[in-house]
């Protein structure tokens, strides 16, 4: 009797559906790796935005600002990373911003990715209008787990002068209209630096049909404001992760530092999602 009720418990287990492993997600406005950041220059903090990123675990890493050596700095340390991601000009340039996202390729698998530009001719590289300096775009891809089941991520870096609020609202409608018609109907995850708040028409335009997992969130910890500048003393949340299609389980605003050297001058928003 004993064995028939061993047997037939390995039986359910052998047919069961496995349960769904949680997803954690980082935004990290990396910061460029500029020569005027003193104690924060790249080479100087480059180890301790690796060991944060080693310890937040996640399966995707959505970035801003980020050159192409940050990145091949990044997945050189933690070897089991890879990264996708074009210049924002359209071309491979050493000195250009990438919307970068790292994805854990023992987890993940990228079925098909692509970039678009924030702009009246969004399939231009490079493209650039609404009165802002620099081209500003979207990276996304379509991920696969192990288990097969699959998620849509778009990554992005809106315009950051004050006078841009217009321009961020029509980056992020053209972005919201792009996403069903990339995504259908997988479950969805934004990251981005929107450098606006959350009491602007870019954040109402975002919100509609997506949720603020910051907000959703049962459970938070850290400062809710992510950007200070190198200083540690955060003033704006300016850096969302917005989700359609999971459960929002926790959100952390990740406040690490080693002395007066920071991984960013962001800091990195990481939230757990479940299904």
């Amino acid at each position: 009797m004993i064995r028939l009720f061993a047997g037939i418990l390995a039986l359910l287990a052998a047919v069961a559906p496995a349960a769904a492993r949680d997803l954690t997600v980082v935004s990290l406005n990396i910061r460029m790796p500029s020569p005027d950041d003193g104690a924060n220059r790249w080479e100087l903090r480059r180890d301790l935005t690796v060991a944060t990123i080693r310890r937040a675990n996640p399966d995707v890493i959505g970035t801003q600002e980020l050159f192409k050596r940050q990145g091949d700095d990044v997945v050189a340390r933690l070897p089991r990373y890879r990264w996708i991601g074009v210049g924002r000009s359209g071309a491979e340039r050493a000195d250009d911003e990438h919307m970068g996202i790292f994805y854990r390729a023992d987890r993940l698998t990228v079925e098909r990715c692509g970039n678009f530009w924030l702009s009246d001719t969004p399939a231009v590289p490079g493209s650039n209008s609404w009165g802002h300096p620099f081209p500003r775009m979207v990276t996304w891809a379509i991920f696969r787990e192990a288990d097969g089941r699959r998620f849509a991520m778009f990554n992005t870096h809106l315009p950051y002068r004050a006078e841009d609020e217009p321009a961020r609202e029509k980056g992020a409608a053209l972005l919201a209209a792009r996403i069903p018609a990339i995504a259908g109907d997988l479950p969805v995850v934004v990251t981005g630096d929107f450098n606006t708040v959350p009491d602007s028409p870019t954040y109402r335009r975002m919100a509609q049909g997506l949720r603020d997992a910051w907000g959703a969130a049962p459970v938070r910890t850290g400062p809710e404001a992510t950007f200070h500048g190198f200083t540690g003393k955060p003033d704006r949340r300016i850096d969302w992760v917005f989700v359609k299609g999971f459960a929002v389980k926790r959100a952390a605003t990740v406040d690490t530092r080693r002395g007066d050297v920071f991984p960013s001058d962001h800091y990195p928003v990481v939230v757990t999602l479940g299904r």
